[in-house]
């Protein structure tokens, strides 16, 4: 007869054995691929900056007069020859018919309006303003030509003073978009990478990007005509040990 210690060991059993040793290698998989997923959550946020000094490719350069009478023709008639006296002054600077464009005069009538006495005690019935407005590629000359606007003066054209509000605007920047955002880019990555030497890590790959909005504002308020560019870009990388 056979012993209780030569009995064979039921299936069962051997069932839970092997049941709880795979329970524990998948406890083991599943703890390493936590380590893993964690190692990979390490990461470092930077930014990046590119910044350019670029002339402005576009000038609008609006010329600005009033005049005032009694009379409503003599009014318009003194408009047309102010006008002309300022075309003529651009063309004799070196602009074209293309560049300059006349706008339609504004008059006022003091006596027509509806509220107050101002026209009883204006010395002028009929006042008006006419604009002439310069659109230029030619900044250069637009800026020189400015230097000589005392001369519409001397021939008696009251210039106003918003004249001199000249926009200056530069046109260019899908040109120079692309390797800015190298530009930026890169220095991030250098930053990325003296952060990571400095806590003993490894630079990884990028885990996300966004590229920051483009900007063109004055150099400096004397210099509207000179434009500074723009751009930041943050880039989060991995790290690892």
């Amino acid at each position: 007869m056979a012993t209780d210690n030569n009995r064979l060991i039921p299936a069962s059993a051997i069932l839970g054995i092997l049941l709880f040793a795979g329970l524990c290698g998948l406890g083991y998989q599943v703890s390493k691929s936590a380590l893993d997923i964690k190692k990979l959550e390490r990461s470092v946020e930077v930014k990046g900056l590119s910044e350019r000094e670029v002339a402005a490719d576009i000038a609008i350069w609006p010329i600005t007069f009033s005049v005032a009478d009694n009379d409503l023709g003599t009014l318009y008639q003194n408009i047309q020859q102010k006008n002309a006296s300022v075309v003529g002054f651009l063309k004799t600077n070196g602009f074209a018919d293309t560049e300059v464009t006349l706008s339609t005069p504004s008059v006022v009538d003091k006596q027509a309006r509806e509220y107050g006495d101002s026209g009883a005690n204006s010395r002028y019935r009929y006042t008006a303003s006419s604009s002439i407005t310069v659109y230029s590629g030619k900044v250069d000359k637009v800026r020189e030509t400015m230097n000589k606007i005392a001369d519409l003066g001397k021939e008696g054209i009251p210039i106003a003073g918003d004249s001199y509000n000249t926009q200056f605007i530069y046109s260019k920047l899908n040109e120079i978009k692309p390797a800015m955002i190298e530009e930026a880019t890169k220095s991030a990555r250098e930053s990325a990478n003296k952060f990571a030497k400095d806590s003993d890590s490894t630079l990884g790959k990028i885990k996300r990007a966004s590229q920051g909005t483009f900007s063109i504002e004055n150099r400096d308020a004397g210099t509207a005509h000179i434009k500074k560019v723009r751009v930041v870009s943050t880039v989060e990388y991995y790290l690892s040990d």
